[in-house]
């Protein structure tokens, strides 16, 4: 039954927060295993048993230099506009599960106390959305939850990225499952649909880099106005990988992001102290190491890395920053790939620095 368009709008604003009440899925939940795996084999569909392996919930897997426990990396984007996707469309259920969790969840809004008015009617015409055919503004709806093209295809949702802080860009994949078969792409029109960039994004946001320790000399405890050299070898110094991928049936992608460092930054801790260049920027050298070891001889020599420091630090110490700029890229599913922000990550070092000790006689 068509209706007119203001009412449309009214009601798919309502039916939309109705079903995402219960439909958007938060990331945690990709941590499900898929039905039928407590059964010892995952290509079995719950209550359908044609093999086609549908999912609960689908799992993004990370590999590879990343946080461990689902925390996200310690790389910070050099870019402060550039931020990880707030929320995407992935995979979901297969019609027949998908029919089940809807006419359940569906039912149970209908008999909730108070639901009636514009709510109540959202309800139904989201229902006639999936059961009836019956379109829901621009979308095509599904004849009974499209079940009769089970294990040809997924629904998909809007999944929620817990490590987004802003509650409204979290929440900002609204649109209605939708349904994709099984070796497409989805609707051009889903500009957030799960893609190699968005798992791109996402591997950067977990990648986690080594720490930054350089090595210095004098190591730790240096004089008043006496260079301090500080390197790093290419030992310790070396580019770093990250993996995300989403594989289910019939939509299989990953995505790998590259980590290369391309120069260190000093920052002394005081503003009594001078840099090795000015800038305190220590670009790579052609071997892949920063800097250059200190060597006997070199004492009156300005290091092409380093700090000069002009007072001393008392009883405390000087917190001596050392940050690793790093170059990332990425490479994915069908040749896809690109550039993505610069990442910076740094550690502190305590650094005690004297005065020298002179004896009149």
């Amino acid at each position: 039954m068509p209706v007119n368009g203001s009412r449309r709008t009214l009601l798919g604003t309502a039916a939309l927060a109705l079903a995402l009440s219960f439909l958007v899925l938060t990331e945690p939940a990709y941590a499900a295993k898929p039905v039928g795996s407590d059964k010892g084999a995952n290509t079995e569909q719950q209550g359908g048993g044609d093999k086609t392996g549908i999912y609960a919930a689908a799992r993004i897997q990370y590999s590879g230099a990343v946080a461990k426990g689902g925390r996200t990396g310690n790389v910070t984007s050099s870019d402060v506009n550039w931020t990880p996707p707030p929320c995407w469309y992935a995979p979901y259920l297969g019609a027949k599960d998908f029919k089940k969790k809807m006419s359940e969840d569906i039912e149970r809004k209908k008999n909730t106390p108070g639901m009636g008015g514009t709510a109540g009617a959202a309800i139904g015409e989201m229902e006639r959305h999936y059961e009836d055919e019956y379109g829901w503004t621009d979308t095509p709806g599904y004849k009974d939850y499209n079940v009769e093209n089970d294990g040809k295809g997924m629904f998909w949702a809007g999944v929620e990225n817990p490590n987004e802080p802003d509650y409204l860009k979290r929440n900002s994949c609204t649109d209605l499952p939708f349904w994709v078969e099984n070796g497409d792409a989805p609707p051009p029109q889903y500009e957030e649909a799960i893609s190699p960039e968005i798992l791109a994004a996402l591997a950067y946001q977990h990648m986690e880099l080594p720490d930054t320790e350089v090595t210095l000399a004098p190591e730790a405890n240096t004089k008043v106005n006496l260079p301090t050299w500080a390197w790093l070898d290419k030992a310790v110094f070396d580019e770093v990988q990250a993996t995300a991928a989403l594989n289910v049936p019939g939509f299989n992608i990953q995505a790998t992001t590259t980590a290369k460092p391309v120069s260190l930054k000093l920052e002394p801790g005081t503003e009594d102290a001078v840099t090795y260049p000015a800038s305190g920027e220590c670009t790579i050298n052609a071997d892949d190491s920063i800097g250059e070891p200190y060597a006997k001889g070199k004492s009156d020599q300005d290091p092409p890395c380093g700090v000069k420091y002009l007072r001393s630090s008392g009883d405390g110490t000087f917190k001596l920053q050392a940050t690793i700029t790093w170059e990332i890229s990425w490479t994915g599913t069908g040749g896809a790939g690109g550039d993505l922000p610069n990442g910076t990550f740094g550690n502190d070092q305590d650094v005690t620095v004297q005065e020298i000790q002179s004896v009149n006689r």
